[in-house]
């Protein structure tokens, strides 16, 4: 008889809860390259990580920006929530930098560090289909924020 694998939420658990922060700057998007150590190894995508028992969204989109970047980010406001087709349930956070923030990638978790147009973010191969998703959802008008950045920024093939 063949089993099938368990999956991430499966029997009673809870399903696993993750934080992702979208922080704008000058019409660019702060995104990481995810160290060849972690999950998804060497992905593209927005900083964030697992939400932690007993933090709040916001607590751990600060403590994941620490642990990533040595930064202390301030959330803003969730601005989207997507379940990824493994189960985990992602929190999307409108957040800022402070203006003396110097970033620095932890590199047992970041590789690199970019700043990054909407365009060219969807231009790359290797960038998480989670953060495609939510590019596309921005680009089709369902999601909306007060950010630096406007829908049109994502066909704006410009620098």
């Amino acid at each position: 008889m063949k089993s099938t694998p368990a999956s991430p939420t499966s029997g009673s658990e809870s399903p696993k809860k993750a934080v992702v922060a979208v922080i704008a700057e000058n019409k660019k998007l702060l995104v990481i390259r995810r160290s060849e150590h972690v999950i998804a190894p060497r992905a593209l995508c927005f900083p964030g990580g697992g939400i932690e028992s007993g933090e709040s969204e916001q607590q751990a989109l600060v403590r994941e920006l620490q642990e990533e970047l040595d930064i202390t980010c301030i959330p803003d406001k969730r601005i989207w929530f997507c379940k990824t087709p493994w189960g985990t349930e992602v929190a999307w956070w409108a957040a800022s930098l402070p203006a003396d923030a110097v970033l620095s990638g932890n590199e047992a978790e970041i590789e690199e560090i970019y700043w990054m147009t909407p365009s060219e973010m969807l231009d790359q191969d290797d960038l998480l289909s989670s953060n495609r998703s939510f590019l596309e959802a921005w680009r089709q008008g369902e999601i909306t924020w007060n950010l630096k950045l406007t829908s049109a920024d994502l066909d704006d093939t410009s620098d």
